[in-house]
């Protein structure tokens, strides 16, 4: 049986950077051809980034994806690695833009993949199933392949797909399997969510029986805007085995010998099989030697406990917001409370404490506590502390206006709204909010207040796993023989928004023991108030909460992005009209 080394590089992308995405083939390519690799493959759409959105109606855009692909082809060739075939996800096209007046049926945008060897494109492939639910919109974009690309490398038949093709029975790899590959290439872009890795191994594992093949499975990793890719490489066996998996939340070279069978005859260049799929064969080439010496392997990462994950999660995508859009630094409201030093501790470790400000905004209702553990945080993560009381302002406010009851609270927020935003201005830096899911979903907020900023890091997490957080980063600082970055006092106190005197969340909200799970049942799962209530939930609690999600989705539409850890977060998943008068109660 043929032997290939497989070079799987989980890198990340950055949307619409061409030229860096093609410097990072580049060198990846350089790293993998050192490694001996015989054959190299990059995620869905390397070149361009993903997702591209509506940048794929831009027909300058499109054109400037082929170009690069060809340059692309061309530069490898010239680096001295055009022996090496290497798998490269882009945006293509064949027509015009679907929702163009000129718009032909069957022929538009493409989420492709190339394979380039020795300066040429030898092989597309164009994704065939199209996913249209949750974050994915592609229906919308694309238009759907109809071949299968199979490519004979080193005397083994390898077919490209991509993603999606991966997440849906039938399709490419049942028809992998009637053209007789020994290896499928799957090129993704797969979004985090919480406990995702604990899908996609088993599912690698059916689309493996279906095509009876081995699968190299390449994800990106990183953050784009509110989605964070993990990575999770892996190479399963056609017996299911996993042989290699990549760790998660980092850059990664996966190279890992694996045993292929030998291809047949040569087939016909082209064939109808089923589904009405169509197999395109062609044949790469000369490819570099098999590798003398040891076999390479992989290894295999096991993935790390949920709260490791979600904290890796929540680090990558803020750093990746901050980093790619160029922003030098963070400011955040300390108020020594639980959410905002969660997201200040994320923020050091994503950024390290000399780009994260940290300013304590006290007003009259600001208990000693909280200021102090405010500053015990930034002593303990050595962030730029700064104290700017607001008493003063809202004063003045006070003084000119005739404001009473929750009207003040929401003045007090929004002064701290102000200060935050000028600092913003003055110093350039990128406001952090800090509104957990639970607060975002029930409006717990106020506009133009604690809800001001660009990013908002815990955006997606409930109050519930907030609180876990906390104590998994504190407990693997002391694990590691670091300081705590957490404050006891801040993780053990009763949450306050301290607007007034005395005031506790659970004034006006449930327990978030009790809130969370209905929030999650209504929210993630999409169940009505019968359904909760059959769940074993009090019915005039699920009713007062159904009333303040229902209510505060005007709150939600104009909230910052966040990262996206949930089987459905707030914005891109969960899409509900402002305007609706329908309520779970009739």
């Amino acid at each position: 049986m043929p032997t290939l080394r497989l070079a799987l590089c989980q890198v990340n992308p950055t949307v619409g950077d061409l030229a860096g995405n093609s410097g990072l083939v580049r060198d990846w390519t350089r790293r993998a051809a050192d490694t001996g690799a015989q054959i190299v493959a990059f995620p869905e759409m390397m070149l361009t980034g993903y997702p591209v959105e509506d940048l794929v109606f831009r027909r300058s855009f499109v054109a400037a994806s082929k170009a690069a692909l060809e340059r692309l082809a061309a530069d490898l060739d010239a680096d001295g690695l055009g022996a090496l075939p290497v798998l490269v996800g882009y945006l293509d096209a064949d027509g015009p833009p679907q929702v163009s007046g000129d718009a032909e049926p069957g022929r538009g945008a493409r989420n492709a993949a190339a394979l380039l060897h020795h300066g040429r494109i030898v092989a597309t492939y164009f994704k065939h199933h199209l996913p249209n639910y949750g974050v994915f919109d592609e229906d919308r974009y694309f238009v759907s392949g109809d071949a299968l690309s199979v490519v004979r490398v080193g005397g083994v038949d390898v077919a490209l797909t991509i993603c999606e093709d991966l997440w849906q029975a039938g399709g490419p790899f049942a028809v992998a399997r009637q053209a007789g590959v020994g290896l499928v290439l799957c090129v993704n872009g797969s979004p985090y969510e919480l406990n995702k890795d604990d899908v996609r191994l088993p599912l690698v594992r059916r689309r493996a029986a279906e095509a009876g093949a081995m699968i190299a499975y390449v994800n990106m990793v990183g953050g784009q805007d509110e989605l964070v890719f993990e990575g999770d490489s892996m190479i399963v066996g056609a017996d299911g085995t996993l042989l290699a998996r990549a760790p998660q939340f980092v850059e990664h070279l996966l190279v890992h010998d694996v045993e292929l069978p030998a291809a047949g005859e040569p087939a016909a260049p082209e064939q109808e099989l089923a589904d009405g799929m169509r197999v395109v064969r062609t044949e790469a080439g000369d490819i570099p030697p098999a590798p003398t010496g040891p076999a390479a392997t992989g290894g295999i990462i096991a993935p790390v406990a949920d709260e490791a994950e979600v904290w890796q999660a929540l680090v990558l995508g803020l750093r990746d917001y901050v980093n790619k859009n160029r922003f030098p630094s963070v400011v955040l409201g300390l108020s020594g409370g639980i959410d905002s030093a969660v997201v200040a501790a994320l923020a050091v470790d994503a950024l390290g404490p000399d780009r994260v400000v940290g300013v304590s905004l006290p007003s009259q209702h600001s208990s000693e506590h909280s200021r102090d553990d405010a500053a015990e945080l930034a002593k303990r993560t050595g962030l730029d502390y700064r104290v700017e009381p607001i008493q003063p302002m809202v004063d003045t406010f006070l003084a000119n206006m005739s404001l009473s009851g929750v009207s003040v609270e929401n003045l007090q927020a929004r002064v701290r709204g102000v200060i935050l935003m000028a600092l913003s201005n003055q110093e350039g830096h990128l406001v952090l909010t800090t509104g957990n899911k639970s607060e975002l979903a029930v409006g717990y907020s106020t506009l133009y207040g604690d809800s001001v900023g660009g990013f908002n890091p815990v955006k997606d997490v409930w109050k519930t796993l907030v609180w876990r957080l906390a104590k998994w980063r504190n407990a693997d600082a002391a694990r590691r023989g670091e300081t705590p970055p957490i404050p006891e006092n801040s993780i053990g106190k009763p949450p306050s928004a301290e607007l007034s005197p005395g005031q506790l969340d659970s004034d006006t909200l449930p327990d978030y023991d009790v809130l969370d799970p209905i929030l999650i049942g209504y929210v993630d799962g999409d169940l009505g108030r019968d359904g909760l209530v059959a769940s074993g939930h009090d019915p005039a609690v699920v009713d007062r909460v159904l009333r303040m999600v229902d209510t505060a989705e005007y709150k939600r539409r104009q909230s910052a992005p966040g990262a996206k850890i949930s089987m459905k977060a707030f914005g891109r998943d969960r899409r509900l009209p402002i305007t609706n008068r329908w309520r779970e109660d009739g």
